[in-house]
């Protein structure tokens, strides 16, 4: 009696739950997705408890969005700062605008990062809910598909990063939806977002519109006179940190090869097309159970009989559709490198929500076999096998020890922080040490270079953050101690942090971004290497103003003007 019960409960129609139809459906639908909600709530505050598990803790990716950010509570933080006003430039105006309002509502853009990936999640959890419903309208479909996906978002940092690309889910699964729905208007009002939010989404509501309304020429002209608008301003525009680096460029770029800053290329060619991070056409999908998505065409032949495969309309058409649109895009960026950037952005988050429901309809219909079968053969192996299908689907993320993937970074250096926060507002600090991607955000300070803003895209600020990293690399293993004071004075450095192991051959070496500035960076690494010590290692007890655990924060001015002791 009991399967019988989760057996009706799962597959029941909303269509032909009873006579009474409008207030039935309205409680399996609500039964159901309050239930997708918990689960989406559930693993929101998961990540929320690594967001708050200290007082300097910071999203990876969000440093680079979030930090510059800071000056819509203070305007007078990173005064002409190359770095600050480079993320400031590309990012989307709408995700802008939308820190700036809540910061004006006396929210801080480090903690609202921190809130937001929980909102966006319940809004894309409600959009692929009733996405499904278009596609099959059997609400425990709807509900194991809201799953796979959450948990499969859960295993990786996209969302949680609270960056633009957080927008790309609720953004792909309202736009499927109301594509689905026929709501043109809202199809349009979703591609505005797209622009505003990650513009790289318009060129798959492009492709779609461009297969779905294809006969359907007045709503097709005016859409495409939309994107056209709204791609305009991005055809005339112009930065100061333009041009864009090319194909060919980034081909004899190191920072674009294993262990770069930001590696594409790989020596290995079915690395490089298979499981490339950024190339390749596999992604690397959590939880194993989305995978069974694979199997849809078989399950669809072999029971079709069963009422969710049975049930399954026309509308799932917009599955090939999406992956024929991807897989477009995934070539066409191959084809022109870097010019639409990256080709897993257009295959990674589509085939993520295309697995995830094709995965609930084959496991939903599979255990609409299993309890069918038992009911009618009672044999113990089929519910037994149920069991296991909907516990490994309900707590394989406990087990895995990798849920949430959250990459919040913690940090200790609570004493540099509230020192550097004493300091100047315009207070530059040069260091290649890690806690240079820290600075920003938690010190509000700005600095001289940092792994994560050292990205390679754009030439007009590339090539300034390149020299400054080789002449700081040059300047802090130089045996001669002129070359740190051209440093200082070239930049104009207030503090120089340094770690208790910045002078040993190992300390480089455990850096391997640092390998891209050649040649500095082999000699400074021969020279440790022989025991020849860098002038500014003698300066370590004079010029230091805070030692703290591992950490060492010179005066700029002092290694100008080292005392005459030395």
């Amino acid at each position: 009696m009991f399967f019988n019960y989760i057996h009706k409960a799962l597959t029941t129609p909303i269509d032909e739950v009873s006579k009474n139809r409008n207030s039935c459906n309205s409680i399996l639908i609500a039964f159901w997705l309050n239930l997708s909600l918990v689960f989406s709530i559930a693993y929101g505050i998961l990540a929320l408890q690594k967001a708050f598990q200290g007082e300097y803790v910071a999203q990876d990716d969000a440093r680079e969005y979030v930090f510059w950010m800071q000056r819509f509570v203070d305007a007078e933080l990173f005064p002409g700062d190359l770095i600050a006003d480079y993320f400031q430039s590309i990012t989307p105006i709408g995700y802008a605008t939308l820190y700036k309002i809540i910061s004006y509502l006396g929210i801080p853009p480090l903690l609202f990062s921190k809130l937001l990936p929980l909102v966006l999640g319940l809004v894309g959890t409600v959009y692929c809910f009733y996405l499904c419903l278009e596609i099959c309208p059997i609400p425990g479909f709807a509900f194991i598909t809201t799953l796979l996906l959450n948990q499969s978002l859960g295993f990786k940092s996209e969302l949680v990063s609270a960056t633009p690309k957080s927008f790309i889910y609720p953004l792909l699964l309202a736009l499927f939806y109301y594509l689905l729905r026929g709501s043109l208007l809202r199809v349009c009002l979703i591609i505005i977002l797209e622009i505003l939010f990650y513009p790289l989404l318009i060129f798959i509501s492009l492709g779609l519109v461009l297969i779905r309304l294809r006969y359907n020429y007045r709503w097709l002209c005016s859409i495409l006179l939309l994107i056209f608008l709204l791609l305009l301003p991005y055809a005339f525009s112009y930065s100061q940190f333009d041009p864009v680096v090319t194909g060919s460029q980034a081909w004899i770029m190191p920072e674009h090869w294993t262990e770069g800053r930001h590696p594409f290329f790989d020596k290995n060619p079915w690395k490089f097309w298979l499981i490339g991070q950024h190339s390749g056409i596999l992604p690397p999908l959590l939880p194993p159970l989305i995978w069974l998505g694979l199997f849809l065409p078989i399950v669809r032949k072999k029971l079709r009989a069963f009422s969710v495969v049975n049930l399954v309309n026309h509308k799932v058409t917009i599955i090939p559709q999406i992956i024929i649109v991807s897989l477009i895009l995934y070539i066409a960026a191959h084809a022109v490198l870097l010019k639409l950037f990256f080709p897993t952005r257009y295959t990674v988050h589509t085939f993520r929500i295309v697995l995830a429901i094709a995965a609930g309809i084959t496991l939903t219909a599979i255990l609409d076999w299993l309890f069918y079968n038992y009911q009618q053969k009672r044999q113990f192996w089929q519910p037994i096998l149920a069991v296991i299908l909907v516990g490994c689907l309900l707590i394989y993320p406990n087990l895995s020890g990798r849920f949430p993937t959250t990459d919040y970074r913690i940090s200790n250096a609570s004493a540099l922080y509230k020192f550097l926060q004493q300091q100047p507002k315009d207070s530059l600090i040069a260091t290649i040490s890690d806690e240079a991607d820290n600075i920003p955000t938690f010190a509000q300070r700005p600095i001289l270079v940092g792994r994560e803003y050292a990205l390679p895209f754009h030439l007009g600020y590339y090539r300034q953050i390149r020299q400054r990293t080789i002449d700081l690399i040059q300047a802090q293993y130089s045996p001669d101690l002129i070359v740190a004071k051209q440093l200082i004075q070239k930049y104009g450095v207030d503090f120089w942090l340094l770690e208790s192991t910045s002078f040993k051959s190992e300390y480089l070496t455990s850096k391997p971004w640092l390998k891209s500035f050649q040649p500095v960076y082999s000699e400074a690494l021969n020279n440790l290497s022989v025991g020849i010590t860098p002038a500014l290692a003698k300066l370590t007890k004079q010029c230091s103003v805070l030692e703290a655990a591992n950490i060492i924060l010179l005066k700029a001015e002092c290694v100008l003007h080292p005392p005459q002791n030395h």
